[in-house]
C-alpha cells in the first residue's frame, strides 16, 4: 500500500485533542497515513507534521478574532500551499468553524474530500451555514445525539460518534464521597477553571479569584488554578500575585482530573471543560463574559435553551449559568456560598450530573470517528 497524506486542522485546545485521539486510532487502521496541518502539541505527538501552531490564533469574540487576522490568513495561505504541493487523500477539519468552514471550501474546489470532526453549533446560532457545509462536507461527525436530525433535515450525510470524554475522564472518587451522606466539610476545595484560550483566561480568572476572596470572608476555603496546556503559567502567576492569593491557591498544570475530582466546587469557563468537571461528578458553576458588542450580537442569533453544554446535553438546568453582566464577583460568590452551605443541593447536582456520561454515548468515539474517516478513503480509492 502505498503512503497517503492527510490534512487535520483543530484550532483550539478541546478540538486539538479530540483530532490527537482520531489521528492515533486511524494511525492503527491506517499506518500508510502521513498527517500534516494546524494543531498544538498533542497533534504533534499523535504523528502531525505541523504547518502552524494553532495557540497562534486561537481567541473567543469577534473582536479578539480581529487582532489574530492577520495570522490567520497567512496560516490559511500556508496551509493551502502545502495541500497543493502534497494533494492529501483527505482532510479532517475539527471544529473552529470560522477558519474550518471556509477551508472546507477551498479543499472541494481542489477535490480533496472533507471530513468535519466535531459540529459547529450551528444548530445554536448562524444556521444559515448549514447550506455551506452540505455543499463542502462529505461526512459530518457528530459528538452529540440531538446533532444528528438537524443535519439529516439539511442533506449532510452524518454520523454520531459519541464523545471522546467519555474515554478521556475516568470515573475518579469525588471530593464529597469521601463525606458522611448530610455533612459539609470543615474546609472547601474550589477548582478555578478559567478557560483554555487568552482571550477567556484574560476574561474570567480575575474575576474567578476575586470570587474566591470574597467566599474567604464566611468560609474556610482553598483553590486550585487548573492551567490548560495551551495557557503559559506566567500569565496565571501575575494575576494571582495581584490577588494576594498565593499561599491560598495554588497553581495545577498535572493530574489535572485528579485535581478537579478532588475539589468540592469547580467555578468554570463555558466549553468542553464544563463536561470535563460534570462527568467527574463536581458541582459546578457554569461562568463566561465576552466582548459587549459580541455579547449583543450572540444574544440576538443563539436560539438555544442553555448556554451551558451540560445544561444542554442533559436537557435541563442542572447547573447555574452566569453570563456577562451576571459573572461578577459578588454574584458568582453568593450563587457558590449558596450551593455550599446545602448538601442537599449539592446532592442534587451531582445526582443530575451522573445521568451525563450515558447521555455522551458509548465508550469508543475516537475510534468511530477513525473508522468513519478510513471507509470515506477506502471509497475514495475504489472509485480511483
Amino acid at each position: 500500500m502505498s503512503r497517503s497524506d492527510l490534512l487535520v486542522v483543530a484550532g483550539e485546545a478541546s478540538g486539538d485533542l479530540h483530532a490527537a485521539r482520531l489521528l492515533q486510532a486511524l494511525n492503527e487502521l491506517r499506518p500508510d497515513l502521513r498527517a500534516f496541518g494546524l494543531g498544538s502539541r498533542q497533534l504533534e505527538v499523535a504523528g502531525a507534521r505541523l504547518i502552524a501552531q494553532s495557540d497562534e490564533i486561537s481567541v473567543v469574540g469577534i473582536s479578539e478574532a480581529l487582532s489574530v487576522l492577520k495570522r490567520a490568513k497567512e496560516i490559511f495561505r500556508e496551509l493551502l500551499a502545502e495541500v497543493d504541493r502534497v494533494r492529501p487523500a483527505a482532510a479532517v477539519l475539527v471544529d473552529f468553524p470560522e477558519f474550518n468552514l471556509r477551508l472546507a471550501r477551498e479543499l472541494k474546489w481542489r477535490g480533496v474530500p472533507v471530513v468535519y470532526y466535531v459540529s459547529p453549533q450551528i444548530w445554536a446560532w448562524r444556521r444559515w451555514r448549514v447550506r455551506s457545509i452540505a455543499d463542502t462536507v462529505d461526512r459530518m461527525l457528530v459528538l452529540f445525539a440531538f446533532e444528528t436530525a438537524f443535519y439529516r433535515r439539511h442533506g449532510v450525510p452524518v454520523t454520531h460518534v459519541g464523545h471522546p470524554l467519555v474515554d478521556e475522564v475516568p470515573r475518579l472518587r469525588q471530593a464529597w464521597d469521601d463525606l458522611p451522606r448530610g455533612t459539609l466539610p470543615q474546609r472547601f476545595e474550589i477548582a478555578l477553571l478559567p478557560g483554555s484560550r487568552a482571550s477567556e483566561v484574560e476574561s474570567l480568572l480575575g474575576v474567578q479569584l476575586d470570587t474566591l476572596n470574597l467566599l474567604r470572608a464566611s468560609l474556610d476555603v482553598g483553590g486550585r488554578l487548573i492551567l490548560a496546556p495551551s495557557i503559559p503559567r506566567r500569565s496565571l502567576e501575575n494575576e494571582l500575585r495581584r490577588s494576594g492569593l498565593e499561599g491560598i491557591v495554588r497553581i495545577v498544570e498535572s493530574d489535572r482530573l485528579t485535581e478537579v475530582a478532588g475539589s468540592h466546587l469547580a467555578i468554570c469557563a463555558s466549553g468542553t471543560a464544563t463536561l470535563e468537571t460534570g462527568l467527574l461528578g463536581t458541582p459546578l458553576l457554569m461562568v463566561y463574559r465576552l466582548k459587549r458588542w459580541t455579547w449583543r450580537l450572540a444574544r440576538l442569533m443563539v436560539r438555544v435553551p442553555h448556554a451551558a453544554l451540560v445544561n444542554l446535553v442533559l436537557e435541563e438546568r442542572v447547573v447555574p449559568e452566569l453570563l456577562q453582566g451576571e459573572a461578577n464577583a459578588p454574584r458568582i460568590a453568593a450563587e457558590a456560598e449558596k450551593l455550599l452551605r446545602s448538601r442537599v443541593a449539592v446532592d442534587r447536582m451531582r445526582s443530575g450530573l451522573a445521568r451525563l456520561r450515558d447521555r455522551l454515548g458509548k465508550p469508543g468515539a475516537a475510534h468511530r470517528a477513525a473508522e468513519e474517516v478510513a471507509a470515506l478513503l477506502a471509497e475514495r480509492e475504489r472509485a480511483a
